[in-house]
């Protein structure tokens, strides 16, 4: 089971994850908010960011020695050992379109900077559009719930060949901005058939055992630290493509753990 310190982020990691999402709803599918293009060319709306103001500010508040980072607003130092990590919305592709799979994305990393180590040991995701979340917590299981029912263990599935597993990504056009088109044509060669279900939703698949494999060719840190303990801990593997299980290498694949290898095969060539 998780120790204190992490029962009592994890927990609040939860609340706040809801309450954030839930924040979005009032802009989603309206015309109350503007796209702003960012330096990368990635929208931003004030939905990311009133999500991620009150992200920040309720995690000051009950924790204010912890550092955070953000997608929109950058680093807040900390001295606590633990490191929040937030995307306020993945997906703001998705949410800008009307298209209800986006997420909101807490994280928690255990720092320690005598031994230059860094662990994701917290993730808690919510899809208001949806009405469904996923949390974990180092050695605590993954937890997956969908609106005001108990959450359930959530468990990855027991599909071993890629020749039955479903892949999802994100965007099929971000394999050709890292010049990796042919590793996606040979995935796509190789499973029973993939889609674009990506985002948080993607990974969300993976770790309920809807689907066998999630990959980013290209993600952010804030796209990936929620999601590590929870793929691992619903039995799943969470790796870049080189097989590492890091969240800061700038891309990721996220499967049931027993296709990991055949994945990794085709990623690494």
């Amino acid at each position: 089971m998780p120790d204190s310190e992490l029962e009592s982020r994890l927990a609040l990691a939860n609340e706040i994850a809801v309450a954030a999402g839930k924040l979005t709803l009032k802009y989603f599918r309206t015309d109350r908010f503007e796209v702003i293009r960012k330096g990368d060319g990635s929208p931003l709306t004030v939905a990311d960011q009133e999500a991620e103001t009150f992200l920040r500010q309720q995690i000051s508040d009950a924790f204010p020695n912890d550092a955070i980072i953000g997608e929109e607003f950058g680093k807040k130092e900390g001295d606590s050992g633990f490191c929040w990590i937030l995307d306020p919305i993945d997906g703001t592709k998705s949410f800008i379109s009307g298209v209800p799979l986006y997420g909101t994305m807490v994280g928690v990393e255990r720092v320690d900077s005598s031994a230059g180590k860094r662990e994701s040991v917290i993730g808690s995701v919510y899809l208001p559009g949806i009405d469904e979340g996923i949390f974990a917590a180092l050695g605590g299981g993954a937890w997956y719930f969908a609106g005001d029912q108990k959450p359930v263990a959530a468990t990855v599935s027991k599909t071993s060949t890629l020749a039955d597993s479903v892949l999802v990504t994100s965007e099929v056009e971000t394999f050709s901005e890292r010049d990796s088109m042919e590793v996606y044509h040979q995935l796509a060669d190789a499973v029973y058939f993939s889609r674009t279900w990506g985002d948080v939703f993607g990974y969300l698949l993976v770790a309920t055992g809807r689907v066998e494999v999630m990959i980013d060719p290209i993600l952010n840190v804030w796209d990936a630290a929620a999601v590590q303990p929870i793929i691992e801990e619903a039995g799943g593997r969470f790796t870049d493509w080189s097989g590492e299980p890091r969240i800061d290498a700038g891309e990721a694949i996220g499967s049931n753990g027993l296709v990991h290898d055949a994945v990794l095969a085709i990623t690494k060539s």
